[in-house]
């Protein structure tokens, strides 16, 4: 059986690159297609793979640094990948990779980690985050979102199957698609080291610095809880004006390593996310380093948080404001005693890589006898003809 991985693109490793890490560990033998490939050499190893079959747009101009500038090609350029030579075809897609093009005899399973936010519900957050709302740039942004929405649905009915990251994404998908996604959440890298030394006396923030992520938010709430020290991770745009309006109980560490993440995470009072996201990988990891976690009550967090039993691991606060933050800090500093490294770690092996292997083979190994039984032929006896004359 031949096998193509198509992923979007490839210029980070982040969330869906170690989605394609496990995907290329079940089909190692797989062919990986992309939009345009722009990882080192050392990330693709680490993935595992050698080199993708790339589009047209790898050899634009900007492409690296730029390459949101031509979605409006991004359709055009997905649906010129020739794969008729594959039996299965498995696109990893937050964009455009679940509308290459397959024929009736191949089996397309298509792994979503969302349908194209910035296109759906978060087109006017995105418009104004890009300057794109007004004048003629925002007339031209709103009809190419227009047509990305059109070309969105339109290709929906490709896949033979589709797989949604969590059931908050499957119902984002059933709402966008009208079609019923089977959910298997995403790995995690677990740590092979699990740190049991006393936890330090910060809390932790760890995200890129960009608006959607609500970290002004963490950040204002701490001014709220002036004897409680917030760490914040991470680099973005908005990291000199949060430090601006930071109080001197907060503190920015710029970019960490992965290895000092996990140190940090370890070592946290507790982790706190006031993002609205589809998963939330971040929030399974400091889980995994036996962390609990004071999360906005949305979105994938929903499904990674366990609030209640044995398996305790966090906290919801109810919207993603400095008050309500404050308030669930408080909260869990009255009950910290209640949650352990063990509940927390019990609740993030839920999401092992090896878990999520077994799940995605098992499931598309099902979807591929369906489909086989399909297209064998049938035969039925023709009425007997009775001669004349």
């Amino acid at each position: 059986m031949r096998v193509a991985i198509v992923h979007d693109w490839l210029y980070v490793v982040g969330g869906a690159e170690r989605v394609l890490e496990q995907l290329l560990r079940i089909y190692p033998d797989a062919d990986v297609f992309a939009l345009f490939d722009f990882l080192p050499e050392a990330d693709r190893a680490l993935i595992g793979y050698e080199n993708a079959q790339t589009s047209f747009l790898q050899k634009m101009p900007f492409a690296r640094t730029r390459h949101r500038a031509y979605l409006p090609l991004m359709p055009i350029a997905i649906e010129q990948f020739d794969l008729s030579a594959y039996d299965l075809i498995v696109s990893s897609s937050y964009a455009v990779a679940k509308g290459v093009l397959t024929g009736p005899d191949q089996l397309h399973v298509s792994y979503v980690h969302s349908p194209m936010r910035y296109a759906w519900d978060l087109q006017h957050t995105y418009l104004r985050e890009s300057g794109c709302d007004t004048g003629l740039k925002g007339v031209l942004a709103r009809m190419i979102l227009h047509w990305m929405r059109l070309w969105d649905v339109r290709t929906a009915s490709g896949p033979n199957a589709i797989v949604a990251n969590s059931a908050f994404v499957a119902r984002r998908i059933q709402k966008v698609y009208g079609r019923t996604a089977e959910v298997i959440h995403p790995p995690i890298t677990l740590s092979s080291q699990r740190f049991d030394g006393p936890r330090g006396n910060h809390f932790l923030v760890a995200s890129r610095l960009v608006p959607y992520k609500n970290v002004e938010a963490v950040v204002r709430a701490f001014a709220l809880l002036p004897d409680l020290h917030l760490v914040v991770a991470g680099s973005g745009p908005d990291a000199a004006r949060l430090r601006e309006i930071a109080g001197p109980n907060v503190s920015f560490t710029g970019f960490v390593s992965d290895e000092g993440l996990r140190q940090l995470m370890a070592t946290a009072r507790a982790f706190i996310f006031a993002a609205e996201e589809d998963f939330g990988i971040i929030v399974v990891e400091a889980s995994a380093e036996g962390t609990p976690v004071l999360a906005l009550g949305r979105g994938g967090a929903r499904e990674t948080v366990q609030v209640r039993g044995p398996q305790r691991s966090g906290l919801f606060f109810d919207r993603p404001e400095p008050e309500p933050i404050a308030d669930c800090v408080r909260g869990f500093i009255q009950q910290e005693q209640n949650f352990t490294r063990e509940a927390c770690r019990a609740q993030a092996d839920l999401f092992s890589a090896e878990l999520f292997r077994k799940r995605f083979s098992r499931f598309v190994d099902e979807q591929m006898a369906l489909h086989r039984a399909a297209c064998e032929p049938r035969t039925r006896a023709l009425p007997r003809l009775e001669a004349v004359g």
